[in-house]
């Protein structure tokens, strides 16, 4: 498995120096999500610094810029990093498509599916391996004049990852992309009982071989050697987790561990604005399900025996705070992405 941490907003030169840092001490890649801010030039930030650490969206919002915005976007970075980034693209939900992004949502599946067709056209076309000219149901892209065509470069094979938590949007990822982003709130049940299977059904029916299909997973890690070393991390984690679970669409992934009712409760106090209510929700048994808490010693082996043989690489969540203002934390978690990748 490769070992990457999630990063969010930072100024351009903390970003170039972490992801240096980052590299020096053993980690895999850095991950940047689309929120506050538009994860490109932070990729390239932190491509400017590195010679070996991979570069990955997760994700890029897809419907908020045409597809050949993005694959140009894409292919720049890969050109500029040697063929160190990879493409995650996700949906987002209604309300931030149609009211902050202006764009049409609807249906969100199919269009997704469409979109990751048009932006491979637009990586063939870039390649000179065949002419623009994709018409799928929701995306018509026929025009390249040579003058407006991204240069050729030698690494076209860009990865594409695709967010997906429902049968038939893992089933749609298995489909028509080269591997999926799996959502920061999952367990281990959901991993083998839900996605997993949806993964080998959309494989046998395209002719894939399932392993084909690489599994980015988030990871909410909670290390210390101490309750008091652990406690700042570990509220973050349960109110994370909790907002994320008071989400109606993904109650099933309490319902499946026996914990009927923890969505509801949640969306209740969501409503009631009781937050630090919401946290509370996530005791400690709910917590085992869904983040990896120990010791710094025991946390590679704990990764290794949940995820070995199902991720491809695992994405630390909430560390990057910690990580980036102390160093022996960063050495500390240098340990465990060695350990990881390792086997």
């Amino acid at each position: 498995m490769k070992f990457d941490l999630m990063l969010g907003d930072a100024p351009w030169s903390s970003t170039a120096s972490l992801a240096k840092g980052l590299e020096e001490v053993g980690f895999s890649g850095v991950v940047f999500t689309e929120t506050s801010h538009a994860p490109w030039m932070s990729l390239a930030a932190a491509a400017m610094t590195t010679q070996r650490l991979e570069l990955a969206t997760g994700i890029a919002v897809a419907f908020a810029r045409s597809p050949m915005v993005t694959a140009v976007s894409a292919w720049e970075l890969a050109d500029n990093s040697r063929g160190r980034f990879r493409l995650g693209l996700g949906s987002q939900v209604r309300a931030h498509i149609e009211r902050r992004y202006g764009m049409p949502f609807d249906p969100p599946g199919p269009r997704l599916a469409d979109y990751v067709r048009a932006v491979k056209a637009c990586f063939r076309a870039f390649a000179e391996r065949e002419p623009l000219n994709y018409q799928g149901t929701f995306y018509s892209l026929t025009l390249l004049p040579k003058q407006w065509k991204p240069s050729n470069h030698a690494y076209g094979d860009i990865k594409i990852d695709v967010a997906a938590v429902n049968p038939w949007m893992c089933r749609m990822a298995a489909s028509v992309a080269d591997g999926i982003h799996v959502h920061p709130l999952h367990s281990s049940v959901y991993l083998k009982k839900r996605l997993l299977p949806e993964v080998e059904k959309a494989t046998r029916e395209t002719g894939r071989n399932p392993k084909e299909v690489e599994l980015t997973v988030p990871v909410f890690v909670v290390p210390g050697d101490t309750p008091e070393e652990r406690a700042p991390m570990l509220a973050k984690a349960r109110g994370q987790i909790a907002f994320y679970g008071s989400t109606r669409n993904y109650s099933f992934q309490f319902d499946d561990l026996g914990f009927e009712g923890t969505s509801a409760l949640l969306n209740d106090r969501l409503k009631a604005g009781d937050i630090a209510g919401m946290a509370d929700v996530i005791n400690d048994e709910i917590l085992s399900h869904f983040a990896v808490v120990g010791r710094w010693d025991e946390i590679a082996d704990a990764l290794r025996a949940r995820y070995e043989g199902i991720a491809s690489r695992l994405v630390i969540y909430l560390a990057e705070e910690s990580i980036a203002s102390d160093a022996k934390a960063m050495g500390k978690w240098g340990e465990i992405a060695r350990a990881v990748t390792a086997g």
